[in-house]
């Protein structure tokens, strides 16, 4: 957990929700209008179905003026060249070289976010480049991730250290209140939502009612 603020010093603005959608869901226009219109998100991180370049295009044009409209950003996860021509506002990417070499496509006008930071060295690195933020504990392309004390801790001492705004990436509702305890600035949620029983909607309510209690005891 971050060490208390100084009370001289400026707060952090409260943390946010960080949306990831699935990249496989029929119905996921209406899933992230129910799930948008349940509580505030600042960000939506699409990933792009194995497809080619134009069905890539239209996916994100099915889905833009419903993240959009709510006040979200579109980010796309990789293909930062489809970016513009898509309408989105910006990519994630994973790992630094992905970052490096996309950001002459995206800066100045969009968003450029990374992910894949094995170590420090790598995110205080990737913030130099130019990185908008910095993500910790998403999982690899096997599903695996560090372990929660590990990511929590990263988190901690981003905000301690650093101004860039780094996302905390919840594999479950339950690490939504620890990470935003931590210091993340935006907390990354996605399985936990479009996976759980009760609907989109009302797994995200949840998470940001969690997001408030950390806010309340901070």
């Amino acid at each position: 957990m971050a060490p208390s603020q100084n009370p001289a010093e400026p707060r952090r603005p409260a943390p946010r929700l960080y949306l990831v959608a699935p990249c496989d869901a029929a119905d996921l226009a209406h899933q992230l209008a129910e799930a948008l219109g349940a509580t505030d998100v600042a960000a939506v991180l699409l990933r792009l179905p194995e497809t080619d370049e134009r069905g890539r295009v239209n996916h994100v044009k099915a889905v833009a003026p419903t993240v959009q409209g709510k006040g979200a950003a579109l980010l796309l996860d990789g293909h930062p060249d489809l970016a513009a021509r898509a309408g989105a506002d910006g990519a994630h990417l994973s790992g630094l070289e992905a970052l490096q070499a996309a950001l002459p496509t995206l800066k100045p006008e969009r968003i450029a976010g990374c992910g894949g930071l094995e170590t420090r060295h790598e995110a205080m690195v990737a913030a130099e480049a130019g990185a908008d933020y910095v993500m910790f504990g998403e999982p690899d392309a096997s599903g695996r991730r560090p372990s929660f004390d590990a990511i929590a801790q990263r988190v901690a001492w981003w905000a301690e250290v650093f101004e860039i705004p780094c996302v905390g990436f919840a594999a479950s509702l339950d690490e939504v209140e620890p990470l935003a305890a931590a210091g993340a600035d935006f907390i990354a949620v996605g399985d936990c939502v479009f996976g759980a029983g009760d609907g989109a909607a009302a797994a995200i309510a949840d998470a940001a009612r969690r997001l408030a209690f950390a806010e309340t005891v901070a």
